[in-house]
């Protein structure tokens, strides 16, 4: 299956299905009194996490993802059946953002939700509107039209360590060796072409999930190799196990060379806590290893712990694996203390709903406004009655008062919403 770890996709809430304008036939009378029902609401569009998806792959092929409509009222007062929500079930991990880059949700946890597109509601009946005054309305509501937003959808895997280093480091054999993860594995560089997780069983008692990074080359924090598109991935993990090839012919300047692309990527991923591994030890002499242990330890930050280890021969690996679990503890004892200290301020947000403005572009006036607009979604304009309704909700809101303060001529037109707003005269 093809990794796919970035994808846009356009999503469609459905519509609220119309009201229904009717009125009762009944054996020996000519019009009976109203009975449309309404329209049902449409479906919204959810994104929910999931632990069995790892991959956007789906999205390649089915760009738009559409909730179901409301269907319309019948006569009777029947309600129409409200359409189904739609749920797309994305990895965990995943950061949908709208197309202006802002970040809508984050879902960092299994099965966590977030509803996307709001549906439309459905349009009321004519039996809905029967008052003292009005005993036979004589129009229905159109249903509102569902959300539409175009959306980009990036997965930043979550892991408790992230492996990085060089091509051929040996993160992939590692990973092999000590979790159920069944990484390909050859003797070529960019063995890794996609991130792997695995969940590694230091004792009875404790696990860390392991994520094994592409290998990085230099430049990667500007584009290239394979290190930017993956770089990323990284991010959220608490600890950075950097993996050094033993038979490098430097590897100090190995070091640096990761060291300055998580860098360059990021300021606060590079100030993770991490532990330096040299890999791929059997064979070597002693004397070596504790030169190159030595180098490390001059170009290191100096809160980094530094071992060796043999994937292969299994030298070392307990030893590092419980260095890992003490570090990533202390790490996670950090954050929660963080979070627990740090109180979510409440805002308020004052209810914009009724608010509306007025504007005038040639002899037309602009009217715009949360709620005056949903109104005007709902009206059938070419319902003589159903105007006139909405003729009346403008003017207990204020709207016609300022219309007329502002000299609107007879002759004038009234359009509600900014573009694509529906026209009548004054």
């Amino acid at each position: 299956m093809i990794f796919i770890d970035k994808a846009e996709v356009i999503v469609r809430a459905g519509n609220g299905g119309n009201g229904k304008l009717s009125f009762r036939h009944e054996k020996y009378v000519a019009k009976g009194g109203p009975d449309g029902g309404d329209g049902g609401n449409g479906g919204d569009v959810i994104f929910q996490a999931s632990r069995n998806q790892n991959t956007l792959t789906a999205f390649r092929y089915q760009k738009e993802l559409k909730a179901d409509d409301g269907e319309a009222g019948n006569k009777r007062k029947q309600h129409g059946k409200a359409g189904q929500n739609l749920i797309i079930a994305v990895p965990v991990g995943t950061v949908i953002t709208d197309d202006k880059g802002k970040i809508l949700a984050d879902l960092i946890e299994d099965q966590a939700e977030f509803l996307v597109a709001k549906a439309g509601k459905g349009g009321f009946g004519n039996a809905h509107f029967i008052s003292s005054r009005r005993q036979a309305p004589n129009f229905a509501e159109k249903g509102e039209p569902g959300e539409t937003l175009t959306l980009n959808l990036e997965i930043k895997m979550i892991a408790d360590v992230g492996l990085v280093g060089l091509p051929n480091a040996g993160k992939s054999t590692l990973l092999s060796k000590i979790s159920n993860a069944r990484p390909e594995i050859a003797d070529y560089p960019f063995t890794t072409l996609t991130p792997n997780l695995g969940v590694v069983d230091i004792d009875k008692d404790n696990s860390v999930l392991f994520a094994d990074i592409p290998g990085l080359i230099e430049g990667a924090a500007e584009g290239k190799g394979l290190g930017h598109d993956f770089l990323r991935h990284v991010e959220r993990t608490a600890v950075i196990l950097h993996l050094i090839d033993s038979y490098s012919n430097d590897v100090a300047k190995d070091y640096l060379t990761i060291r300055q692309e998580i860098e360059a990527y990021s300021k606060d991923l590079s100030k993770r806590p991490e532990l330096i591994v040299l890999t791929k030890i059997d064979g070597l002499d002693k004397d070596i290893v504790a030169d190159h242990m030595a180098s490390l330890k001059k170009v290191a930050k100096r809160t980094s712990k530094i071992t060796a280890i043999s994937s292969i021969a299994g030298e070392n690996l307990k030893e590092m694996l419980y260095q890992v679990k003490d570090i990533v503890a202390k790490q996670k004892g950090k954050v929660k203390a963080k979070k627990e200290k740090y109180v979510t301020p409440v805002i308020s947000l004052a209810d914009t709903g009724d608010k509306w403005q007025i504007k005038k572009s040639g002899k037309i006036f602009i009217v715009t406004g949360k709620n005056i607009e949903r109104f005007a979604h709902r009206t059938d304009f070419s319902n003589t009655e159903g105007v006139q309704r909405l003729r009346d909700i403008m003017r207990r809101s204020g709207i016609m008062h300022e219309l007329v303060r502002r000299n609107i001529k007879p002759d004038q037109i009234i359009q509600v919403g900014d573009k694509d707003g529906q026209k009548f005269e004054y």
